[in-house]
């Protein structure tokens, strides 16, 4: 797959994304309101609520991940020599220069975020400052401006809203069931019977698996895109161990990133969430395992 046809792929990725999201959401509401005697009507209106949320969402996310984040933009005159870095790498792959924030967190690791390549931020802790060289915070800013030119910051940074909000969703609506089927006088008409069965069946189980097809959802978009940015981004530098060191750097690295959580743990360079290996975490990663891309970055 060429750059082109991966940017190409992203965008149509994100569409459907939005797309799938905004069917799910309805698809679930309607279920929901089936099941404890409700109208069609709740459906079109779920339908139309996520349509909005989505469209405003598409312009709106990239704030929202900054906030969450305590984010502070910085300029050039805060951090000259950072600002030359990036400028340099803009102009040697052809991207605008996005807003540089920082995060005021001793944990090494930075994130892009965004709509599309005039309207990015880039996200760098004070630690990745403080603990990389020159040629691993060039190997790091590579990385993160390659998610930029793929498009991958569109995408990644809707499924943080998105799959949060699936999760809200469910919830929400498993709750409602729960304790609408049994109060409501109108579940003698249509939520009565087998077929009134099977629906409420059909909601309960979309309820509880739809935060976990979010998160599976979440997982299979990022992994590839890590792989697919440290190739770019070792190509961008022309020095493939620059990145390679960085991520041994903030592999060793101890200190857990306070203001990351699992909803934006994927938009990180590596897991931010320290303290938290298991098996189970480990299968469920946004990241794939280091070590892995390590060696790759090394056999180039």
């Amino acid at each position: 797959m060429t750059i082109y046809s991966n940017i190409s792929a992203n965008r149509r990725n994100t569409w459907l994304l939005m797309f799938v999201f905004v069917i799910f959401v309805a698809g679930i509401v309607e279920l929901i309101a089936l099941a404890v005697g409700g109208s069609y009507i709740i459906g079109i209106a779920a339908l139309i609520v996520a349509l909005i949320f989505v469209t405003i969402n598409y312009y709106t996310a990239s704030s929202l991940v900054l906030s969450v984040s305590r984010a502070r933009e910085v300029k050039r005159e805060d951090y000259p020599d950072l600002y030359n870095i990036v400028e340099n790498l803009c102009i040697g792959d052809g991207l605008p220069m996005p807003k540089i924030y920082i995060i005021d967190d001793k944990a090494p690791n930075a994130f892009t975020t965004g709509r599309d390549p005039q309207h990015a931020q880039l996200v760098i802790t004070s630690g990745l400052l403080q603990k990389m060289n020159k040629l691993e915070l060039e190997g790091v800013i590579a990385h993160e401006l390659s998610h930029i030119k793929d498009y991958d910051i569109r995408l990644m940074t809707l499924i943080v809203v998105l799959v949060g909000l699936v999760a809200l969703v469910a919830d929400f609506m498993l709750i409602f069931t729960w304790f609408g089927t049994g109060s409501r006088p109108s579940n003698r008409g249509r939520g009565e019977g087998a077929v009134g069965a099977i629906i409420l069946l059909a909601a309960i189980l979309a309820a509880i698996f739809a935060p976990i097809a979010a998160q599976l959802l979440q997982l299979a978009i990022s992994r590839n895109r890590e792989y697919l940015a440290d190739s770019s981004g070792a190509l961008l530098t022309r020095y493939p161990e620059g990145l390679a060191s960085a991520l041994e750097k903030i592999a060793a690295d101890n200190e857990p990133l306070e203001v990351a959580n699992k909803a934006t743990a994927h938009l990180y360079i590596a897991n931010p969430l320290k303290g938290h290996e298991s098996w189970a975490n480990n299968l469920f990663s946004t990241h794939p395992p280091i070590e892995e891309r390590i060696r790759r970055l090394r056999a180039m």
